[in-house]
Protein backbone atom coordinates (compact mmCIF):
# COMPACT_ATOMS: atom_id res chain seq x y z
CA UNK A 1 0.00 0.00 0.00
CA UNK A 2 2.84 2.39 0.74
CA UNK A 3 3.93 2.29 -2.89
CA UNK A 4 0.55 3.56 -4.05
CA UNK A 5 0.89 6.63 -1.91
CA UNK A 6 4.51 7.04 -2.83
CA UNK A 7 3.69 7.29 -6.50
CA UNK A 8 1.27 10.20 -6.35
CA UNK A 9 2.13 11.12 -9.92
CA UNK A 10 0.51 13.93 -11.86
CA UNK A 11 -1.64 11.37 -13.71
CA UNK A 12 -3.23 9.97 -10.56
CA UNK A 13 -6.58 11.23 -9.32
CA UNK A 14 -6.55 9.41 -5.96
CA UNK A 15 -4.39 7.30 -3.66
CA UNK A 16 -5.32 4.30 -1.59
CA UNK A 17 -4.23 4.20 2.04
CA UNK A 18 -4.73 0.94 3.90
CA UNK A 19 -7.73 -1.34 3.49
CA UNK A 20 -11.55 -1.34 3.61
CA UNK A 21 -11.93 2.42 3.05
CA UNK A 22 -12.34 4.42 -0.19
CA UNK A 23 -9.32 5.89 -1.97
CA UNK A 24 -8.52 9.51 -1.13
CA UNK A 25 -9.18 11.92 -4.02
CA UNK A 26 -6.31 14.26 -4.83
CA UNK A 27 -6.88 18.00 -4.71
CA UNK A 28 -5.05 21.12 -3.57
CA UNK A 29 -4.36 22.12 0.01
CA UNK A 30 -6.32 25.20 1.05
CA UNK A 31 -4.15 28.04 2.29
CA UNK A 32 -4.55 29.38 5.84
CA UNK A 33 -5.71 32.68 4.33
CA UNK A 34 -8.48 30.86 2.46
CA UNK A 35 -9.58 28.89 5.51
CA UNK A 36 -9.67 31.80 7.96
CA UNK A 37 -10.73 34.41 5.38
CA UNK A 38 -7.79 36.70 6.11
CA UNK A 39 -5.54 38.52 3.60
CA UNK A 40 -2.47 37.51 5.63
CA UNK A 41 -1.75 35.36 8.68
CA UNK A 42 0.39 37.37 11.07
CA UNK A 43 0.92 37.20 14.81
CA UNK A 44 -2.54 38.56 15.64
CA UNK A 45 -4.29 36.19 13.25
CA UNK A 46 -2.24 33.28 14.56
CA UNK A 47 -3.55 33.86 18.08
CA UNK A 48 -7.14 34.84 17.25
CA UNK A 49 -7.85 32.50 14.34
CA UNK A 50 -5.32 29.71 13.87
CA UNK A 51 -4.48 28.45 17.35
CA UNK A 52 -7.21 26.92 19.47
CA UNK A 53 -7.70 23.14 19.36
CA UNK A 54 -5.10 22.57 22.09
CA UNK A 55 -6.97 24.91 24.43
CA UNK A 56 -9.83 22.41 24.42
CA UNK A 57 -7.40 19.68 25.47
CA UNK A 58 -6.04 21.86 28.27
CA UNK A 59 -9.55 22.54 29.51
CA UNK A 60 -9.96 18.79 29.88
CA UNK A 61 -6.55 18.00 31.33
CA UNK A 62 -6.76 20.54 34.15
CA UNK A 63 -9.93 18.86 35.33
CA UNK A 64 -8.76 15.26 35.44
CA UNK A 65 -5.08 14.62 35.92
CA UNK A 66 -4.17 18.13 37.00
CA UNK A 67 -6.95 18.90 39.47
CA UNK A 68 -7.50 15.45 40.97
CA UNK A 69 -5.12 12.63 40.13
CA UNK A 70 -1.84 14.54 39.97
CA UNK A 71 -2.43 16.41 43.23
CA UNK A 72 -3.54 13.13 44.85
CA UNK A 73 -0.24 11.47 43.92
CA UNK A 74 2.03 14.43 44.62
CA UNK A 75 0.17 15.22 47.84
CA UNK A 76 0.81 11.72 49.18
CA UNK A 77 4.27 10.98 47.76
CA UNK A 78 5.97 14.29 46.97
CA UNK A 79 7.61 15.49 43.74
CA UNK A 80 10.85 13.55 43.46
CA UNK A 81 10.41 10.51 41.26
CA UNK A 82 7.05 11.68 39.91
CA UNK A 83 8.06 15.01 38.41
CA UNK A 84 10.47 13.53 35.88
CA UNK A 85 7.95 10.89 34.80
CA UNK A 86 5.27 13.54 34.33
CA UNK A 87 7.63 15.50 32.10
CA UNK A 88 8.33 12.39 29.99
CA UNK A 89 4.60 11.72 29.74
CA UNK A 90 3.91 15.27 28.53
CA UNK A 91 6.71 15.13 25.95
CA UNK A 92 5.60 11.76 24.56
CA UNK A 93 1.95 12.79 24.42
CA UNK A 94 2.84 15.94 22.48
CA UNK A 95 4.76 13.92 19.89
CA UNK A 96 1.83 11.50 19.70
CA UNK A 97 -0.62 14.38 19.21
CA UNK A 98 1.46 15.74 16.36
CA UNK A 99 1.48 12.36 14.60
CA UNK A 100 -2.29 11.98 14.96
CA UNK A 101 -2.79 15.49 13.65
CA UNK A 102 -0.34 14.84 10.81
CA UNK A 103 -2.76 12.23 9.45
CA UNK A 104 -5.83 14.44 9.87
CA UNK A 105 -4.20 17.52 8.33
CA UNK A 106 -3.04 15.46 5.35
CA UNK A 107 -6.31 13.59 4.72
CA UNK A 108 -9.14 15.45 6.47
CA UNK A 109 -10.11 12.19 8.16
CA UNK A 110 -10.26 12.19 11.95
CA UNK A 111 -8.12 9.49 13.57
CA UNK A 112 -10.95 7.21 14.69
CA UNK A 113 -12.06 7.01 11.04
CA UNK A 114 -8.53 6.70 9.68
CA UNK A 115 -7.74 3.82 12.05
CA UNK A 116 -10.28 1.74 10.13
CA UNK A 117 -7.79 1.62 7.24
CA UNK A 118 -5.42 -0.53 9.31
CA UNK A 119 -5.76 -4.28 8.61
CA UNK A 120 -8.01 -6.15 9.13
CA UNK A 121 -10.20 -3.12 8.44
CA UNK A 122 -13.28 -1.34 9.66
CA UNK A 123 -15.28 -4.40 10.79
CA UNK A 124 -12.61 -4.94 13.44
CA UNK A 125 -11.52 -1.41 14.28
CA UNK A 126 -14.91 0.31 14.52
CA UNK A 127 -16.17 -1.85 17.41
CA UNK A 128 -12.73 -2.11 19.05
CA UNK A 129 -12.11 1.65 19.01
CA UNK A 130 -15.59 2.51 20.23
CA UNK A 131 -15.48 -0.08 23.02
CA UNK A 132 -12.06 1.13 24.23
CA UNK A 133 -13.19 4.73 24.02
CA UNK A 134 -16.31 4.07 26.09
CA UNK A 135 -14.40 2.02 28.64
CA UNK A 136 -12.20 5.06 29.19
CA UNK A 137 -14.65 7.96 29.10
CA UNK A 138 -18.20 6.94 29.86
CA UNK A 139 -17.80 6.74 33.65
CA UNK A 140 -18.89 10.31 34.32
CA UNK A 141 -16.45 10.79 37.18
CA UNK A 142 -15.92 14.45 36.35
CA UNK A 143 -19.61 15.32 36.58
CA UNK A 144 -19.85 13.34 39.83
CA UNK A 145 -16.80 15.13 41.27
CA UNK A 146 -18.25 18.50 40.25
CA UNK A 147 -21.53 17.50 41.89
CA UNK A 148 -19.63 16.64 45.07
CA UNK A 149 -18.03 20.09 45.08
CA UNK A 150 -21.28 21.96 44.45
CA UNK A 151 -23.13 20.01 47.14
CA UNK A 152 -20.33 20.75 49.61
CA UNK A 153 -20.73 24.42 48.67
CA UNK A 154 -24.44 24.19 49.52
CA UNK A 155 -23.78 22.35 52.79
CA UNK A 156 -21.00 24.71 53.81
CA UNK A 157 -18.75 21.74 54.59
CA UNK A 158 -17.50 18.43 53.19
CA UNK A 159 -19.94 15.85 51.86
CA UNK A 160 -20.19 12.54 53.68
CA UNK A 161 -19.78 10.21 50.69
CA UNK A 162 -20.66 7.22 52.91
CA UNK A 163 -24.12 8.68 53.58
CA UNK A 164 -26.46 7.18 50.92
CA UNK A 165 -28.67 10.27 50.90
CA UNK A 166 -25.83 12.72 50.39
CA UNK A 167 -24.17 10.47 47.82
CA UNK A 168 -27.40 10.28 45.82
CA UNK A 169 -27.76 14.07 45.92
CA UNK A 170 -24.25 14.38 44.49
CA UNK A 171 -25.24 12.11 41.63
CA UNK A 172 -28.44 14.02 40.90
CA UNK A 173 -26.45 17.25 40.69
CA UNK A 174 -24.06 15.48 38.33
CA UNK A 175 -26.91 14.52 35.99
CA UNK A 176 -28.15 18.11 35.97
CA UNK A 177 -24.63 19.26 35.05
CA UNK A 178 -24.62 16.83 32.13
CA UNK A 179 -27.83 18.44 30.90
CA UNK A 180 -26.20 21.85 31.20
CA UNK A 181 -23.33 20.55 29.06
CA UNK A 182 -25.86 19.61 26.38
CA UNK A 183 -26.99 23.23 26.26
CA UNK A 184 -23.44 24.32 25.36
CA UNK A 185 -23.47 22.11 22.26
CA UNK A 186 -26.52 23.90 20.87
CA UNK A 187 -24.67 27.11 20.09
CA UNK A 188 -22.25 28.28 17.41
CA UNK A 189 -21.63 28.25 13.69
CA UNK A 190 -18.99 25.66 14.60
CA UNK A 191 -19.36 23.82 17.89
CA UNK A 192 -15.56 23.64 18.00
CA UNK A 193 -15.28 27.44 18.06
CA UNK A 194 -17.79 27.64 20.91
CA UNK A 195 -15.74 25.09 22.85
CA UNK A 196 -12.48 26.90 22.12
CA UNK A 197 -13.85 30.23 23.32
CA UNK A 198 -15.15 28.76 26.58
CA UNK A 199 -11.99 26.76 27.23
CA UNK A 200 -9.66 29.66 26.49
CA UNK A 201 -11.46 31.88 28.98
CA UNK A 202 -11.70 29.20 31.66
CA UNK A 203 -8.11 27.94 31.28
CA UNK A 204 -6.70 31.44 31.75
CA UNK A 205 -9.07 32.20 34.64
CA UNK A 206 -8.34 28.94 36.42
CA UNK A 207 -4.57 29.10 35.97
CA UNK A 208 -4.42 32.71 37.19
CA UNK A 209 -6.37 31.74 40.33
CA UNK A 210 -4.30 28.62 40.98
CA UNK A 211 -0.95 30.31 40.34
CA UNK A 212 -1.92 33.14 42.69
CA UNK A 213 -2.97 30.74 45.45
CA UNK A 214 0.18 28.65 44.98
CA UNK A 215 2.45 31.71 45.18
CA UNK A 216 0.73 32.71 48.43
CA UNK A 217 0.71 29.31 50.17
CA UNK A 218 3.65 27.35 48.72
CA UNK A 219 7.05 28.28 50.22
CA UNK A 220 9.92 29.20 47.92
CA UNK A 221 11.82 26.04 48.82
CA UNK A 222 8.97 23.92 47.48
CA UNK A 223 9.13 25.67 44.11
CA UNK A 224 12.77 24.65 43.88
CA UNK A 225 11.95 21.05 44.80
CA UNK A 226 9.24 20.93 42.16
CA UNK A 227 11.47 22.33 39.39
CA UNK A 228 14.32 20.01 40.38
CA UNK A 229 12.04 16.98 40.22
CA UNK A 230 11.20 17.72 36.57
CA UNK A 231 14.83 17.39 35.44
CA UNK A 232 16.06 14.75 37.90
CA UNK A 233 15.74 11.11 36.77
CA UNK A 234 14.55 9.04 39.72
CA UNK A 235 12.55 5.94 40.52
CA UNK A 236 8.86 6.43 41.43
CA UNK A 237 8.25 7.18 45.12
CA UNK A 238 8.44 4.22 47.45
CA UNK A 239 5.04 2.79 48.29
CA UNK A 240 3.10 4.37 45.42
CA UNK A 241 0.48 1.95 44.10
CA UNK A 242 0.24 0.91 40.46
CA UNK A 243 -3.25 2.37 39.98
CA UNK A 244 -2.31 5.86 41.18
CA UNK A 245 0.99 5.86 39.27
CA UNK A 246 -0.63 4.71 36.03
CA UNK A 247 -3.43 7.24 36.41
CA UNK A 248 -1.02 10.15 36.81
CA UNK A 249 0.95 9.10 33.72
CA UNK A 250 -2.21 8.56 31.70
CA UNK A 251 -3.80 11.88 32.58
CA UNK A 252 -0.78 14.13 32.34
CA UNK A 253 -1.56 16.44 29.42
CA UNK A 254 -4.75 14.87 28.13
CA UNK A 255 -5.10 11.07 28.08
CA UNK A 256 -2.07 9.33 26.57
CA UNK A 257 -3.34 6.86 23.96
CA UNK A 258 -6.77 8.47 23.72
CA UNK A 259 -5.35 11.84 22.70
CA UNK A 260 -6.50 11.00 19.18
CA UNK A 261 -10.01 12.05 20.25
CA UNK A 262 -9.05 15.72 20.48
CA UNK A 263 -7.59 15.75 16.96
CA UNK A 264 -11.13 15.89 15.52
CA UNK A 265 -11.12 19.55 16.50
CA UNK A 266 -8.34 20.26 13.99
CA UNK A 267 -10.62 19.08 11.20
CA UNK A 268 -13.55 21.16 12.44
CA UNK A 269 -11.27 24.15 13.01
CA UNK A 270 -10.34 23.92 9.32
CA UNK A 271 -6.69 22.87 9.46
CA UNK A 272 -5.33 21.85 6.02
CA UNK A 273 -7.43 19.12 4.32
CA UNK A 274 -9.83 19.21 7.24
CA UNK A 275 -11.23 22.38 5.68
CA UNK A 276 -12.56 20.29 2.80
CA UNK A 277 -14.27 17.65 4.96
CA UNK A 278 -16.91 19.54 6.97
CA UNK A 279 -17.64 20.24 10.64
CA UNK A 280 -20.35 19.99 13.29
CA UNK A 281 -22.44 23.13 13.72
CA UNK A 282 -24.81 24.16 16.48
CA UNK A 283 -28.58 24.45 16.31
CA UNK A 284 -28.42 28.10 17.38
CA UNK A 285 -26.18 30.12 15.07
CA UNK A 286 -25.23 27.15 12.93
CA UNK A 287 -26.44 25.75 9.62
CA UNK A 288 -26.69 22.44 7.82
CA UNK A 289 -23.11 21.41 6.99
CA UNK A 290 -22.20 17.97 5.68
CA UNK A 291 -19.38 15.94 7.26
CA UNK A 292 -17.77 13.81 4.56
CA UNK A 293 -17.65 10.06 5.32
CA UNK A 294 -14.19 9.80 3.74
CA UNK A 295 -11.32 12.24 3.36
CA UNK A 296 -9.14 13.58 0.57
CA UNK A 297 -5.49 14.46 0.25
CA UNK A 298 -3.23 16.73 -1.75
CA UNK A 299 -1.30 16.39 -4.99
CA UNK A 300 2.48 16.43 -4.93
CA UNK A 301 3.12 19.94 -6.26
CA UNK A 302 5.58 22.61 -5.18
CA UNK A 303 2.71 24.87 -4.09
CA UNK A 304 1.07 22.16 -1.99
CA UNK A 305 4.39 21.26 -0.37
CA UNK A 306 4.94 24.88 0.65
CA UNK A 307 1.39 25.16 1.99
CA UNK A 308 1.81 21.91 3.94
CA UNK A 309 4.91 23.27 5.67
CA UNK A 310 2.91 26.29 6.82
CA UNK A 311 0.07 24.18 8.22
CA UNK A 312 2.48 21.83 9.96
CA UNK A 313 4.32 24.78 11.51
CA UNK A 314 1.02 26.06 12.95
CA UNK A 315 0.33 22.57 14.32
CA UNK A 316 3.74 22.48 16.01
CA UNK A 317 3.12 25.88 17.62
CA UNK A 318 -0.33 24.82 18.83
CA UNK A 319 1.01 21.61 20.33
CA UNK A 320 4.32 22.67 21.87
CA UNK A 321 3.59 26.28 22.84
CA UNK A 322 0.01 25.71 23.99
CA UNK A 323 -0.55 22.04 24.82
CA UNK A 324 2.84 21.07 26.24
CA UNK A 325 3.52 24.27 28.18
CA UNK A 326 -0.05 24.39 29.44
CA UNK A 327 0.02 20.73 30.46
CA UNK A 328 3.19 21.20 32.51
CA UNK A 329 1.89 24.33 34.24
CA UNK A 330 -1.52 22.76 34.72
CA UNK A 331 -0.12 19.63 36.36
CA UNK A 332 2.52 21.12 38.63
CA UNK A 333 0.78 24.26 39.90
CA UNK A 334 -2.35 22.55 41.37
CA UNK A 335 -0.15 19.71 42.64
CA UNK A 336 2.22 22.08 44.39
CA UNK A 337 -0.72 23.84 46.03
CA UNK A 338 -2.03 20.51 47.37
CA UNK A 339 1.45 19.45 48.53
CA UNK A 340 1.86 22.77 50.39
CA UNK A 341 -1.51 22.21 52.07
CA UNK A 342 -0.86 18.52 52.84
CA UNK A 343 2.44 19.12 54.68
CA UNK A 344 0.90 21.76 56.95
CA UNK A 345 0.56 20.50 60.55
CA UNK A 346 -2.98 19.33 61.23
CA UNK A 347 -3.86 18.97 57.54
CA UNK A 348 -5.95 16.03 56.35
CA UNK A 349 -4.34 13.43 54.10
CA UNK A 350 -5.36 13.57 50.41
CA UNK A 351 -7.48 10.51 49.59
CA UNK A 352 -9.60 9.14 46.78
CA UNK A 353 -12.73 10.13 48.71
CA UNK A 354 -11.83 13.74 49.59
CA UNK A 355 -9.78 14.80 46.54
CA UNK A 356 -12.56 16.74 44.74
CA UNK A 357 -12.91 19.07 47.77
CA UNK A 358 -9.49 18.70 49.42
CA UNK A 359 -7.96 22.04 48.38
CA UNK A 360 -11.12 23.92 49.34
CA UNK A 361 -11.30 22.27 52.77
CA UNK A 362 -7.67 23.00 53.63
CA UNK A 363 -7.70 26.55 52.26
CA UNK A 364 -10.91 27.19 54.17
CA UNK A 365 -8.97 26.60 57.39
CA UNK A 366 -6.78 29.57 56.50
CA UNK A 367 -9.52 31.93 55.37
CA UNK A 368 -13.21 31.07 55.52
CA UNK A 369 -14.06 32.72 52.19
CA UNK A 370 -11.58 30.49 50.36
CA UNK A 371 -13.70 27.39 51.03
CA UNK A 372 -16.67 28.39 48.82
CA UNK A 373 -14.44 30.21 46.32
CA UNK A 374 -12.15 27.24 45.65
CA UNK A 375 -15.09 24.81 45.71
CA UNK A 376 -16.72 26.84 42.96
CA UNK A 377 -13.50 27.02 40.91
CA UNK A 378 -12.93 23.28 41.34
CA UNK A 379 -16.50 22.43 40.36
CA UNK A 380 -16.20 24.71 37.33
CA UNK A 381 -13.01 22.93 36.26
CA UNK A 382 -14.58 19.50 36.60
CA UNK A 383 -17.85 20.41 34.92
CA UNK A 384 -16.02 21.89 31.92
CA UNK A 385 -13.90 18.75 31.72
CA UNK A 386 -17.01 16.58 31.62
CA UNK A 387 -18.57 18.89 29.03
CA UNK A 388 -15.63 18.45 26.66
CA UNK A 389 -15.24 14.71 27.22
CA UNK A 390 -18.93 14.12 26.61
CA UNK A 391 -18.70 16.14 23.41
CA UNK A 392 -15.67 14.11 22.32
CA UNK A 393 -17.61 10.90 22.87
CA UNK A 394 -20.52 12.26 20.85
CA UNK A 395 -18.47 13.47 17.89
CA UNK A 396 -16.18 10.43 17.69
CA UNK A 397 -19.19 8.13 17.76
CA UNK A 398 -20.93 10.24 15.13
CA UNK A 399 -17.84 10.40 12.92
CA UNK A 400 -17.41 6.61 13.08
CA UNK A 401 -21.06 5.89 12.34
CA UNK A 402 -21.33 8.36 9.46
CA UNK A 403 -18.12 7.02 7.91
CA UNK A 404 -19.22 3.37 7.83
CA UNK A 405 -23.04 3.40 7.54
CA UNK A 406 -24.65 4.31 4.18
CA UNK A 407 -28.07 3.92 5.81
CA UNK A 408 -27.24 6.52 8.45
CA UNK A 409 -25.90 8.91 5.79
CA UNK A 410 -29.16 8.54 3.91
CA UNK A 411 -31.18 9.27 7.07
CA UNK A 412 -29.26 12.40 8.07
CA UNK A 413 -29.40 13.67 4.46
CA UNK A 414 -26.30 15.84 4.76
CA UNK A 415 -27.17 17.16 8.22
CA UNK A 416 -25.05 15.24 10.79
CA UNK A 417 -26.65 17.20 13.63
CA UNK A 418 -29.56 14.75 13.57
CA UNK A 419 -27.35 11.89 14.75
CA UNK A 420 -25.04 14.09 16.81
CA UNK A 421 -27.79 15.32 19.14
CA UNK A 422 -29.45 11.91 19.31
CA UNK A 423 -26.15 10.46 20.55
CA UNK A 424 -25.85 13.31 23.05
CA UNK A 425 -29.15 12.37 24.68
CA UNK A 426 -28.34 8.64 24.71
CA UNK A 427 -24.95 9.21 26.32
CA UNK A 428 -26.29 11.56 28.98
CA UNK A 429 -28.82 8.92 30.02
CA UNK A 430 -26.13 6.21 30.04
CA UNK A 431 -23.65 8.25 32.08
CA UNK A 432 -26.41 9.22 34.50
CA UNK A 433 -26.78 5.52 35.28
CA UNK A 434 -23.06 4.69 35.31
CA UNK A 435 -22.07 7.36 37.85
CA UNK A 436 -23.85 5.26 40.48
CA UNK A 437 -21.10 2.61 40.26
CA UNK A 438 -18.24 4.12 42.28
CA UNK A 439 -16.78 7.22 43.94
CA UNK A 440 -15.80 10.01 41.49
CA UNK A 441 -11.99 9.85 41.88
CA UNK A 442 -12.02 6.05 41.66
CA UNK A 443 -13.88 6.32 38.36
CA UNK A 444 -11.19 8.67 37.05
CA UNK A 445 -8.39 6.30 38.05
CA UNK A 446 -10.04 3.56 35.98
CA UNK A 447 -10.40 5.92 33.01
CA UNK A 448 -6.77 7.05 33.16
CA UNK A 449 -5.40 3.52 33.13
CA UNK A 450 -7.60 2.61 30.16
CA UNK A 451 -5.98 5.53 28.33
CA UNK A 452 -2.62 3.82 28.87
CA UNK A 453 -4.03 0.69 27.21
CA UNK A 454 -4.80 2.74 24.10
CA UNK A 455 -1.14 3.80 23.99
CA UNK A 456 -0.14 0.21 23.31
CA UNK A 457 -2.35 0.08 20.21
CA UNK A 458 -2.82 3.33 18.31
CA UNK A 459 0.78 4.58 17.94
CA UNK A 460 1.49 1.41 15.96
CA UNK A 461 -1.54 2.07 13.76
CA UNK A 462 -0.28 5.61 13.11
CA UNK A 463 3.13 4.34 12.00
CA UNK A 464 1.36 2.27 9.35
CA UNK A 465 -0.93 5.08 8.17
CA UNK A 466 1.50 7.98 8.18
CA UNK A 467 4.08 6.13 6.08
CA UNK A 468 1.48 6.07 3.25
CA UNK A 469 0.70 9.78 3.23
CA UNK A 470 1.84 12.04 0.39
CA UNK A 471 5.62 12.31 0.61
CA UNK A 472 5.60 15.91 1.84
CA UNK A 473 3.40 14.98 4.81
CA UNK A 474 5.31 11.92 6.02
CA UNK A 475 7.30 12.02 9.21
CA UNK A 476 10.90 10.91 9.48
CA UNK A 477 12.55 8.24 11.57
CA UNK A 478 12.08 10.32 14.72
CA UNK A 479 8.31 10.17 14.28
CA UNK A 480 8.48 6.37 14.36
CA UNK A 481 10.86 6.32 17.32
CA UNK A 482 8.65 8.60 19.41
CA UNK A 483 5.52 6.59 18.62
CA UNK A 484 7.26 3.38 19.69
CA UNK A 485 8.43 5.17 22.85
CA UNK A 486 4.76 5.91 23.62
CA UNK A 487 3.97 2.20 23.36
CA UNK A 488 6.81 1.21 25.69
CA UNK A 489 6.36 3.97 28.29
CA UNK A 490 2.59 3.95 28.73
CA UNK A 491 2.35 0.24 28.05
CA UNK A 492 4.47 -0.49 31.11
CA UNK A 493 2.14 1.48 33.39
CA UNK A 494 -0.94 -0.22 31.96
CA UNK A 495 0.50 -3.72 32.34
CA UNK A 496 1.53 -2.90 35.90
CA UNK A 497 -2.03 -1.74 36.63
CA UNK A 498 -3.53 -4.76 34.87
CA UNK A 499 -1.40 -7.17 36.88
CA UNK A 500 -2.64 -5.55 40.07
CA UNK A 501 -6.26 -5.97 39.00
CA UNK A 502 -5.92 -9.54 37.75
CA UNK A 503 -3.24 -11.11 39.96
CA UNK A 504 -3.62 -8.90 43.00
CA UNK A 505 -0.09 -7.53 42.76
CA UNK A 506 1.73 -5.34 40.22
CA UNK A 507 4.57 -6.54 38.03
CA UNK A 508 6.89 -4.02 39.66
CA UNK A 509 6.52 -2.79 43.23
CA UNK A 510 8.01 0.62 44.06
Amino acid sequence: MASAAAGNSKNETSIQIGVSRPPLPLTDLPTPEEVFNKPKIGGKELITCVLGPSMIALGVSIGSGEWLLGPLGFGKYGFMGLGFLVMISAVLQTFYNVENARYTLATGEVPIVGFNRFPPGLFFWVPVSLILMYLAWIWGGWAAAAGQGLYALFLGGPVNMKDPGQLQTVRIIAILLLCLSFVIYLFGKKIVRTMEAIDTFLVFLILVVLITLTIIFAPGKMWGEMLLSIVTPAMPPKGIDATTLGAIMGYTGFASGFNFMLINYYRDHGYAMGHRCGFYSGIVGGAKVDVLPSGCTFSDTAENRATWKRWFRYLIIDQWAVFFVGAMIGMFIPSMLVVALAVTPGAAEPTVANMPVYAAMELGKRAAWLFPFVLFIGSLILWKTQTTLLEMLIRNTADSAIAVSPGLRQWIAGDPRKFYYLMAVILIVAIGIIIHLALPTKLLQISANMANLASIIYPLVLIYLNRQLPEAARGGIWSTIMLIANVVFFGFFFLNFLSLQVAGKPLVVF
